[in-house]
């Protein structure tokens, strides 16, 4: 199914359904594209503009970036439910199947895979609505920082979700090092979109 052409309102009907997917895993995606498109929407408003000419370039290169993360983490929204299908079909697998721990391994570390990407992109987008808050219009602060929340949220979203993968892993070597690189980057971008959100925030 091809979620990122639904509209609004059939999306969030399926994912409230009582089917697997989409879940948690395609809203993380589709909030960091959000964040994304927010973060862009800055720079649109904020090039052409005379006062912010000097910075002109660097907005411009921020908001091809922007483009780029959206559609990346859309495409993400169809790679976390091809993800899931194999992973169900696995844990129907008998428990006395000799072949159950090596494809249950194999879907798992799938499955993880694919929420650390949303957590890689969301980070770029935090990133990115770092700079816009910056050097964008000045008129358009609230939004780099709805881009920052909205970030934060995908950014959560995507790290418990490679949580709940690693946690049956069989192989702790590659769950530890999952979760490290988890853990490190939700404390490093959970402070950056709360210290972007707060000082602009503060401004009004």
């Amino acid at each position: 199914m091809n979620f990122t052409e639904q509209s609004l309102r059939k999306f969030t009907e399926q994912l409230a359904s009582k089917t697997p997917v989409p879940g948690g895993g395609g809203a993380a995606a589709y909030a960091g594209a959000l964040a994304a498109a927010l973060a862009d929407m800055v720079g649109e408003f904020t090039v052409g503009k005379k006062k912010y000419a000097k910075v002109e370039p660097e907005i411009r290169l921020a908001m091809q970036k922007a483009q780029e993360l959206r559609e990346q983490l859309l495409a993400c929204i169809e790679k976390d439910a091809a993800a899931f299908e194999p992973l169900s079909k696995a844990y129907a697998i008998p428990k006395d199947d000799p072949d159950r721990d090596t494809v249950m391994e194999a879907c798992l570390q799938q499955a993880a895979a694919v929420p650390m990407e949303i957590l890689d992109l969301s980070a770029q987008v935090i990133q990115l609505a770092d700079e816009f808050a910056k050097n964008g219009s000045i008129m358009m602060l609230s939004d780099a920082a709805c881009a920052a929340a909205i970030g934060l949220a995908a950014l959560k979203s995507a790290a418990v979700n490679v949580k709940i993968n690693t946690k049956s892993m069989k192989d702790r070597t590659c769950a530890k090092e999952l979760d490290e690189k988890t853990d490190c980057m939700l404390k490093e971008f959970s402070s950056l979109a709360d210290l972007v959100f707060e000082s602009v925030y503060a401004k009004y």
